[in-house]
C-alpha cells in the first residue's frame, strides 16, 4: 500500500510542477492556468470525445454497407 501513496504522491508532484511550469511559460497565474485546463479544456474534451466516437461509429457503419452492398452486386454478375 505504500507503494501506491508513494506512486500518487509523485504523480501529484509531477502534476502541479507541470501546471506551474506551464504558469511561468504562459506568463499566467497557477491558478489561471488550473480553471483552464479543468474547468474548460478537460470538459470540452469530456463532451467531444463521445460525440466524435458517434460521428466515427456512423462513417465507419457506412463504409461497412457500402463494401458489403458493392461485393454483392459484384458477386451476382
Amino acid at each position: 500500500m505504500n507503494i501506491v501513496i508513494h506512486l500518487l504522491n509523485a504523480v501529484y508532484a509531477y502534476c502541479t510542477d507541470y501546471i506551474i511550469n506551464l504558469a511561468n511559460i504562459t506568463g499566467l497565474s497557477y491558478y489561471e492556468v488550473n480553471f483552464a485546463i479543468f474547468i474548460i479544456i478537460y470538459p470540452l474534451l469530456l463532451v467531444i470525445s463521445p460525440a466524435l466516437y458517434i460521428v466515427q461509429k456512423s462513417k465507419l457503419r457506412a463504409i461497412r454497407s457500402h463494401t458489403v452492398s458493392s461485393k454483392k452486386s459484384i458477386n451476382s454478375k
